[in-house]
């Protein structure tokens, strides 16, 4: 059994306990029990896989099979409550019967996206120490390297010794376990350099479950998911939220445009949101007709900073549009309802959640905690930083709240109003001892003709410590306006010149982090090299 570093796991303070208790947002049901459950009524649901390298298709009935058989193969060979799975697959079928399996056995189950590098994966085993290890034999760039692996005891790979791990009868039932202990350990690629393991609960996972399920439109249409089940996010979509409402699951392994506004004209499927990278990304792309745009009937954004520019051009289009803001951390903070005002979905970031807490520290960095925060860190020092004594967390967010024109029920009890994020903490240029928002430089970038995405960093400046390169992803045809056009552009906006871009760069597409976010510390390194 792997044990969690002494001080890794926070102390939830005894009166948020009986709390969350009483409320009924924790309770006794394990991730296991809460599968169970769910597959006990939904077993004829549609599960399928869109793949070119490995399709498939069957029910929820038969994934639970394989899975059951998966945590018996297990448990023959010693893997158990609190043991720690790691998983590095794609979207197929294997990665449900993995979490599956790891939850009915009360395992720890540990989610590694199918394009992380030996180095990645080598350091999430050796933080986590897993009993068993999942992979797959080769799929894009990924290949199955067994010295990474080596001291694990129960390795397979899909594609090569899967099957051979599966027993002859599936396990019935579910292992007890504690529904307060780690059930899973999901690593942030984040905007920053180190990975860091974020330590969630059975009651953390299954009240964020919950939680999001309940956020979404009852009439969103079937979902064709791409994000990967690696990522947190793209996980409990797949593999948990439509076990609770018996809604069929489409994945995809890789995510093509064109499969997806095909899936989208033949087989009725939608792309519901994620990163707005998703929806504009179709909506550029050639192939895409007012056909495809009438299915898209919701978009629901968040995982990165959403600009006003895409909002409205999705609304106009007629896609329903709400945000939602929160982390691998804390999943949930707020979400603007499907069904609120415009004003309110297209321009902020939502009301706090039921359950969730929200305050700003002075320097308007964003506090939280909620029912679905995790438990903490596998690095003590990340926990310590993070947390306060009263179970506060630190989200290294800014932003504002405006109390004008709620509407929920929930925001008393919540205690905050319709939040904006204006920036990260890290996210600011410091330009001769000025702050500069990135997020504020992007905003007016995207209002370029032909820009699709836009980026905002830092490059070393001699004589002022920084300057503000913006980094432009063009649309298809368009060329790549001039360092003279940027600035009339920022000029006719009305930004202060310190704020104007100082160099320009265009590339095909962004490094990006699996929910889609542009991981920044990859261009500010890319930029700062050519300085040198």
């Amino acid at each position: 059994m792997h044990t969690i570093p002494p001080g890794a796991l926070r102390t939830v303070p005894p009166e948020l306990v009986k709390r969350y208790e009483a409320e009924g947002w924790w309770t006794d049901e394990t991730l296991g029990d809460l599968l169970s459950a769910g597959l006990a009524t939904a077993g004829g649901t549609e599960f399928r896989v869109h793949s070119e390298v490995r399709p498939w298709s069957g029910t929820f009935a038969e994934v639970e099979r394989v899975a059951r058989r998966l945590a018996g193969g297990l448990r023959e060979r010693g893997v158990g409550p609190g043991d720690v799975v790691v998983m590095q697959l794609p979207n197929w079928m294997e990665a449900a019967a993995v979490f599956w399996a790891a939850a009915f056995l009360g395992a720890v189950v540990v989610p590694v996206v199918h394009f992380y590098g030996s180095k990645e994966v080598g350091y999430i085993v050796e933080a986590t120490r897993p009993r068993a290890f999942f992979t797959a034999e080769r799929f894009g760039r990924l290949e199955f390297r067994p010295e990474l692996c080596a001291s694990v005891p129960v390795v397979g790979v899909v594609g090569r010794d899967f099957d051979e791990l599966l027993a002859d009868e599936p396990m019935p039932g579910v292992l007890p376990v504690d529904p307060a202990a780690p059930a899973l350990i999901a690593f942030t690629s984040g905007t920053t350099r180190d990975p860091k393991g974020v330590i969630h609960s059975h009651r953390t996972l299954g009240f964020e479950t919950r939680q999001l399920a309940a956020s979404y439109p009852p009439d969103r249409g079937r979902q064709f998911t791409v994000a990967p089940v690696g990522h947190f996010i793209g996980m409990v979509n797949a593999f948990l939220i439509p076990v609770l409402d018996a809604s069929p699951v489409n994945l995809g392994d890789t995510w093509n445009p064109a499969q997806a506004l095909a899936l989208t004209k033949d087989e009725g499927l939608t792309v519901g949101g994620g990163a707005t990278y998703y929806l504009t990304s179709l909506l550029d792309h050639p192939d895409c007709t007012p056909e495809h745009i009438a299915r898209l009937r919701y978009a629901g954004l968040g995982g990165a900073s959403v600009a006003s520019a895409v909002t409205t051009r999705l609304e106009a289009l007629g896609i329903r549009v709400f945000r939602a803001y929160g982390s691998t951390e804390h999943p949930s903070v707020t979400c603007t309802p499907y069904d609120g005002p415009a004003s309110k979905r297209l321009y902020t970031d939502g009301l706090p959640l039921p359950g969730v807490e929200l305050r700003l520290a002075e320097d308007g960095e964003i506090l939280t905690r909620g029912p679905d925060l995790c438990l903490g860190y596998t690095d003590p020092a990340l926990t310590a930083a993070a947390f306060d004594e009263a179970g506060w967390y630190r989200t290294g967010d800014i932003g504002v709240v405006d109390d004008g024109g709620a509407s929920r029920s929930s925001e008393a009890a919540s205690g905050g109003g319709w939040l904006s994020i204006t920036d990260r903490k890290a996210d600011v240029i410091i330009r001769g001892g000025e702050n500069i928002s990135a997020l504020e430089v992007e905003e007016v970038l995207l209002g370029l003709p032909g820009v699709a995405e836009a980026a905002v960093v830092g490059a070393p400046d001699p004589r002022l410590g920084e300057r503000a390169v913006a980094v432009l992803r063009m649309l298809p045809g368009w060329t790549a306006p001039g360092l003279p056009e940027v600035r009339l552009h920022f000029r006719r906006a009305g930004l202060a010149r310190q704020k104007w871009p100082e160099q320009v760069r265009v590339v095909d597409d962004f490094p990006r982090t699996p929910s889609g976010k542009v991981k920044k510390f990859v261009l500010r390194d890319s930029i700062a090299t050519t300085h040198k």
